[in-house]
C-alpha cells in the first residue's frame, strides 16, 4: 500500500513538472514569436506595403500553418513558426497603417492592444488558478469556425457591413474560448503537450482578438 501511494505521489510530481515544462516553453516562445511579428509589422508599415490580397493572404497563412503542424516534433518546427508568425506580424502592418493614418487611430490601436493583453492575461489566469478543465469547449470550438468562417466569406463577397461587425464580435468570444481551452489542455495534460503547437494556437488567437477588437473600435469610433 505505501508503495503504491509512493508510486502515486511519484506520478503526480513528474506530470505537474512536466506540464510546467511545457507551459514555460508555450509562453516563451508565444513572447518570441509576438515580438517578431512587431518587427515585421513594423518592417511592412515602413515600406509602406500594401493590403495583401485575401487569396494570398490565405495560402500563405493555411500553408505556412500547415508546415508548422507537419513539423512541429523537430526543429524545423520552430522555422516554421517564425515564418507563419513573421508572415502574420507583415500582414498586420498595412492595416495598422490604414488605422493610425485615420483621426484617433493611434489611440484606436493602444486601446485594441490593451484590451487584447488584458484580456488575454485575465483568461489565461483563470485557467491556471482555477485548474478547470474546459475541454467541454471542443464542440463548441469547431462548430464556432465553421459558422464564423462561412459568415466572413458571405460577409466579404457581399459586403455586409452589420455581418461584419457581428463577424468581428464572434471571432472575440471564439478566441477568448480558445484560450481558455488551449490552456486547459496544458494544465490538465489531456490534449496539447508539444509546446510549438500550443504557441501557434495562442499566438492565433491573440491576433484574431486584436484585429476583431480593432475593428469594433473602429465601427464604434464611425472609422
Amino acid at each position: 500500500m505505501a508503495y503504491q501511494q509512493s508510486s502515486h505521489v511519484t506520478e503526480r510530481q513528474t506530470s505537474a513538472v512536466s506540464t510546467n515544462k511545457v507551459l514555460r516553453n508555450t509562453y516563451m516562445l508565444l513572447a518570441m514569436t509576438l515580438l517578431f511579428s512587431a518587427v515585421t509589422a513594423g518592417v511592412a508599415m515602413a515600406m509602406g506595403v500594401g493590403q495583401m490580397n485575401i487569396f494570398v493572404f490565405f495560402i500563405g497563412a493555411y500553408g505556412l500553418m500547415f508546415l508548422v503542424h507537419k513539423t512541429a516534433n523537430s526543429a524545423m518546427g520552430l522555422l516554421a513558426t517564425f515564418a507563419f508568425t513573421g508572415f502574420m506580424g507583415f500582414t498586420l502592418g498595412p492595416i495598422l497603417s490604414l488605422y493610425l493614418s485615420i483621426p484617433n487611430g493611434a489611440q484606436l490601436v493602444m486601446t485594441a492592444l490593451a484590451m487584447t493583453g488584458a484580456t488575454f492575461l485575465g483568461l489565461s489566469a483563470v485557467a491556471l488558478i482555477t485548474k478547470k478543465d474546459f475541454s467541454f469547449l471542443s464542440n463548441f470550438l469547431l462548430a464556432g469556425a465553421i459558422v464564423l468562417i462561412l459568415a466572413m466569406v458571405v460577409a466579404m463577397i457581399f459586403n455586409i457591413s452589420a455581418l461584419a461587425l457581428a463577424v468581428s464580435a464572434g471571432f472575440v468570444l471564439f478566441s477568448s474560448a480558445v484560450i481558455l481551452y488551449q490552456t486547459s489542455e496544458i494544465v490538465h495534460r489531456a490534449g496539447e503537450t508539444n509546446y510549438i503547437l500550443a504557441a501557434v494556437t495562442l499566438y492565433v488567437s491573440i491576433y484574431n482578438l486584436f484585429i476583431s477588437l480593432l475593428s469594433i473600435l473602429g465601427v464604434m469610433n464611425n472609422d
